[in-house]
Order: structure tokens, then C-alpha cells, then sequence
């Protein structure tokens, strides 16, 4: 006798009796832009290190930093991942930026 679950708290693909190979395939794109994204937010934040404090294409790098925090932030969100405190931590994100997202 096969057991399924009920109606209510099945998911899409379950209902068909497989994966869905759309919701893989939009799974997959998901984690690989995310992964871009937080390429492009090491790249960003290892060039504004890389700076000197007074030099003046530090403004630039700024924005081009907190840009790139943003989006990898709302990419995040969009995956279902809310607290973005351990991304802060791992990446070491300045509060520099950090304060021009308003996340602090």
C-alpha cells in the first residue's frame, strides 16, 4: 500500500509523483546567480580594501561595493534567506557600506 501525503500539504511536484524539472531547473539558476553574486561582492569589497582611506576613487568603489551587497542581498531574500548577519560576518562587509544600505 502507498502512503501519500494529503492534498493540503503536498507540494507541486509530489502531486505529479516526480520532480518537477522546471522547479530544479529554476533552483539551479537561482543558486547560480547567487553564486555570481557573491563573486561579484568578494571582487567589490577586495577592491576597497585595496584602497587607501583618503584616495579619491574611494567614493566610487564605495557605491560599486554597496551595490554589489544590495543585489546579493535581494538575491538572497528572493532564495527564502531573510538574516543576512553570517553573510556580513563571513564577508567581512564594512560598516561603511553596510550604513549605505541602512542595515545598520
Amino acid at each position: 500500500m502507498a502512503l501519500r501525503p494529503p492534498t493540503l500539504l503536498a507540494t507541486p511536484s509530489s502531486r505529479h509523483g516526480g520532480v518537477n524539472p522546471l522547479e530544479v531547473e529554476i533552483a539551479a539558476e537561482m543558486a547560480s546567480t547567487l553564486g555570481r553574486a557573491g563573486e561579484k561582492v568578494e571582487r567589490s569589497l577586495a577592491r576597497l580594501r585595496a584602497q587607501e582611506p583618503g584616495a579619491p576613487d574611494r567614493v566610487a568603489l564605495l557605491k560599486e561595493a554597496t551595490e554589489a551587497v544590495y543585489a546579493y542581498f535581494i538575491q538572497r531574500e528572493l532564495c527564502g534567506m531573510r538574516r543576512h548577519h553570517d553573510v556580513i560576518r563571513e564577508y567581512a562587509i564594512p560598516n561603511e557600506v553596510l550604513v549605505r544600505l541602512g542595515a545598520k
